[in-house]
């Protein structure tokens, strides 16, 4: 999948960005947390989907989209989606903040085939004041690791706005309506991921080549992998970098710097920031450690 390009600033009124993911190696999609002058602002038609979700207090609003108009006030946590190729224009009375994802039309696509859908349904609809709750708690979800302070692997947001999209559409795949040999992956089918998360470690894995392993679409796979494992895809990877990266470090025959980026972290503070989330403990305290075995 390409990485989209960030969202260009056509609004009449000031837009200012307080978070933006375009550092966080997100592909296809990405987010910012922007504040929004009150007044007249103006999106044009772009290539790529849009999901705006309001962040604080209420603010009354009126829009134009698809030839159709709104007025309503909008509140913390209401979405509105604007697909691809449609434009918009917002007149807030009051500044407010806003919670703003983009979403390429291949990453898009390519969850619809997954997903197996009919041409009618394929595609996202303009939706405005989205009330949703699990999308709401999903677009929190994404908001947290645009926030946060040491980001996780990209794999989770990439599972996040997945998840984001499969909602959009109504078709969340359920275990329950698979077929009762296909609950769970297949014993081969769960050492071969299994195998390939090991030996990928170093990279940049995502959903899109782990699902391939098991020859399954991503919301599938996703679904199986957690009922098989017991956790979800991007918890066991993280998981098996911090274990990986203890295991180098107590040998103590390579830098920190150096394990960091052999086990797949962004940086050194990012290993060390998911080492004492699962362990406890830093990777200074772990060669401590190992100096006062030796």
């Amino acid at each position: 999948m390409n990485a989209v390009t960030p969202i260009p600033q056509p609004h009449s009124g000031s837009r200012i960005a307080l978070r933006s993911s375009k550092a966080l190696g997100w592909q296809g999609f990405g987010a910012e947390l922007v504040t929004v002058s009150a007044g007249l602002h103006r999106i044009p038609a772009l290539q790529y989907h849009r999901i705006g979700v309001h962040v604080g207090a209420p603010v009354r609003a009126r829009c134009l989209c698809n030839e159709r108009r709104f007025a309503r006030i909008q509140a913390h946590g209401d979405a509105d989606v604007i697909p691809a190729g449609l434009e918009g224009q917002w007149s807030d009375e009051a500044a407010c903040t806003i919670f703003s994802v983009w979403i390429g039309e291949d990453f898009a696509k390519k969850t619809f085939e997954q997903l197996e859908l009919k041409t009618s349904e394929a595609r996202l609809r303009p939706q405005f004041q989205l009330r949703d709750p699990r999308f709401q708690h999903l677009a929190w979800a994404l908001r947290a690791e645009l926030e946060a302070d040491d980001v996780s692997d990209p794999l989770y947001a990439e599972s996040l706005c997945t998840a984001m999209v499969v909602r959009l559409v109504g078709r969340a795949p359920e275990i329950d309506r698979l077929d009762e040999k296909r609950r769970v992956l297949a014993p081969k089918t769960a050492a071969r991921v299994i195998e390939f998360i090991e030996t990928h470690l170093d990279r940049r894995l995502t959903l899109t080549d782990l699902a391939a392993q098991a020859e399954l679409s991503v919301p599938h796979f996703k679904a199986l992998f957690r009922e098989t494992l017991g956790t979800p895809v991007h918890q066991y990877v993280v998981r098996r970098r911090v274990e990986r990266a203890r295991a180098l470090l107590l040998e103590g025959r390579l830098s920190a710097s150096r394990i960091a980026l052999d086990t797949g972290f962004a940086h050194q503070s990012h290993m060390a920031h998911w080492m004492g989330r699962l362990l406890g403990v830093t990777p200074r305290e772990l060669i401590r450690t190992r100096g006062a075995q030796a």
